[in-house]
């Protein structure tokens, strides 16, 4: 098993602890979601994180959505000239490009399928990574399903019923919108829970993982959630990377990099200031699917046990609760 070590480890502790190459001592990349993305507003993080070394995951739509979003409506997709080259230009400079749905609203199987080839087509890669998106119908095991353990998931499917929430149905065989054996096929990896916790070590299991209750999903894995600058800001400081330093951990960061991370063609200054305080550490800057891979690899059986489960699912739904409690305090 995986040791993620503080500063006062033992020899012990230190022989077990996770080994990044060219003698890195932590991980840490970002996994950008589209949503709100313009070749405008994310272009300068990406000279930013270009200049200091980090090569990271950035998800995608590859296709455009002729019905509209009244959410979405200002994000661009690979449908986008401008769009698709700026996406191209980062693959040759090795980042990665993720999955995040054929497009920013609910798409049914002959869409995803659309989606997926021309994903492929138009960046010239597979895709490895897929990242649910918002209230998208065609989402795999989301909503209540996203809790496996009959004592949180029948609660919560419950509340969601008497609010009205959508019922997501990509792993659902008689549905319109299911995609499973597609997803399955297709993705090595699939985004589930986020914590707002920085170290993705401090939360088991720290590495992918395998449920079998989600046989349309090849490997699970969880990332640190910061969803805007503001967000960042806050989860990302100097004390909380330090700690990340120190105890050698590994952080994939979900976020979205057209929220608030420019303004007026500049990044945020204190953003960029933490951006160069962790560049200059020893750190392995590399993107999502590279960290998985390495994690995985020194935990290759990856399968949670009912109580690991129920553990990583409860400690999820009550960091929920937590945070949407001090959302509230500061509105």
């Amino acid at each position: 098993m995986i040791s993620f070590a503080s500063s006062g480890e033992s020899h012990h502790e230190r022989a077990s602890r996770v080994r990044f190459p060219g003698d890195a001592r932590f991980a840490f990349t970002i996994l950008d979601d589209t949503d709100d993305a313009t070749v405008e507003n994310v272009r300068p993080i990406y000279d930013l994180l270009t200049e200091l070394g980090f090569r990271t995951t950035k998800t995608a739509w590859p296709l455009d959505c002729p019905e509209g979003s009244h959410r979405y409506y200002a994000a661009q997709t690979l449908a986008d000239a401008d769009y698709l080259d700026f996406m191209r230009d980062l693959l040759a400079e090795g980042y990665e490009a993720a999955y995040h749905g054929a497009t920013m609203e609910s798409s049914t199987r002959d869409r995803t399928e659309r989606g997926l080839k021309a994903f492929c087509d138009l960046l010239g890669v597979a895709p490895t990574i897929y990242c649910n998106h918002g209230q998208n119908l065609e989402n795999i095991y989301w909503g209540s399903s996203r809790y496996r353990a009959p004592v949180i998931r029948i609660p919560v499917a419950a509340i969601e019923r008497l609010l009205g929430k959508p019922r997501f149905a990509g792993h659902v065989p008689d549905s319109p919108y299911f995609w499973g054996d597609l997803c399955l096929g297709q993705f090595r990896f699939v985004r589930n829970f986020a914590f707002a916790t920085l170290n993705n070590g401090s939360i088991p299991p720290c590495g992918p993982y395998r449920l079998a209750s989600t046989p349309w999903v090849q490997f699970w894995f969880s990332t640190a959630d910061a969803p805007n600058a503001t967000d960042f800001k806050r989860l990302v400081t100097e004390r909380s990377v330090r700690r990340l330093y120190e105890d050698g951990g590994a952080c994939i960061l979900s976020t979205h990099l057209g929220k608030g991370y420019t303004s007026n063609g500049r990044v945020d200054p204190q953003i960029e200031d933490t951006l160069r305080y962790i560049a200059s550490l020893p750190g392995w800057f590399r993107p999502v699917s590279d960290v998985l891979e390495l994690l995985l690899a020194r935990r290759p059986e990856a399968a949670l046990s009912g109580w690991q489960q129920l553990q990583l699912e409860g400690r999820h739904f009550t960091d929920r609760l937590r945070d949407r409690s001090h959302r509230l305090l500061r509105s």
